[in-house]
């Protein structure tokens, strides 16, 4: 088994953590909420036996990278050029780059706006899409009202954190689920359908994680706290006013199963690339473009 390497670099001007593991060319993981590097563990063997340099860092605002409190500092342009200066700082000219939930948003981002820095892009339930001709904080409150989803909820600091802190082991617990509770989190992202919380209507149950990996995620959140994560979300606004358009490079969307988004986004929003393949717990179920 590959071992995988620890160790952190000075990048856009915050220090990062990276793990990595393999020699040969790059591939670069990129996490999303509530996650860490340790997200890609699977994948960092995986690829290193394939014959690749797998390399997933923490994020900005995530496990042992710096978090700066501003939430202007977590908008595209920034994460962005945290991707560019960690392959500056490694070397690299190009990669392979992944990108899961948020880390999935940025990629697509970072496709635009440094495309000869991409081999290829990968994008893992987080479809690309243009801007909308609102703000996304506009267009949401239009459809479920002030409050009434997630993203909207964590525009207000310390609301959020003050509840996914209150139990963060029952509430990762609860995030991360098996696919046959993904109804979940349509209830987390609906705020419960009455606005009463993202955890509050969602009872206890087991998790796809052992005790061991879900601890992993309760010691880096209970050392650095939770508020960094959320600025993500309250970049929002900042990201939609300098968004880039269109990706050039080859690319992928791969999406599970019990995903809501409609199978026509994909190519509607973005002619030229196609989802390779549909899954569910249990592996590769369809594959349509």
């Amino acid at each position: 088994m590959a071992e995988i390497r620890h160790h952190s670099i000075l990048a856009n001007g915050i220090r990062m953590h990276i793990a990595e593991a393999g020699e040969g060319f790059p591939v670069v993981m990129c996490h999303g909420w509530p996650e860490l590097w340790f997200s890609w563990r699977h994948q960092l063997r995986a690829l290193s036996a394939a014959g690749f340099r797998a390399i997933a860092p923490d994020m900005r605002g995530y496990g042992e990278t710096d978090a700066p409190t501003d939430p202007a500092q977590y908008r595209t342009s920034v994460i962005c050029a945290d991707i560019a200066g960690l392959l500056d700082v490694l070397g690299l000219e190009r990669a392979v780059i992944v990108g899961h939930d948020w880390g999935g948003y940025h990629i697509w981002q970072f496709g635009l706006r440094e495309p000869a820095r991409c081999a290829k892009l990968i994008g893992l339930n987080t479809p690309y899409r243009p801007p909308d001709r609102v703000a996304p904080t506009q267009a949401l409150r239009e459809r479920f009202g002030d409050d009434g989803y997630y993203m909207l909820w964590h525009q207000v600091p310390g609301r959020s954190e003050a509840e996914f802190e209150a139990d963060l082991r029952g509430n990762l617990a609860k995030i991360f689920a098996p696919a046959e509770r993904a109804q979940d989190l349509w209830v987390m992202a609906t705020m419960g359908g009455d606005k009463s919380g993202l955890f509050t209507r969602i009872p206890p149950g087991r998790t796809f994680l052992s005790d061991d990996e879900l601890e992993v995620y309760v010691r880096a959140f209970e050392r650095t706290g939770t508020r960094a994560s959320f600025n993500w979300y309250r970049a929002l606004g900042l990201n939609w006013k300098t968004r880039a358009r269109s990706p050039t490079r080859p690319s992928a969307q791969e999406r599970g199963a019990a995903d809501r988004d409609d199978r026509r986004h994909p190519v509607r929003l973005s002619p030229g690339w196609r989802v390779l393949t549909e899954r569910s717990s249990a592996g590769p179920v369809s594959a349509f473009a």
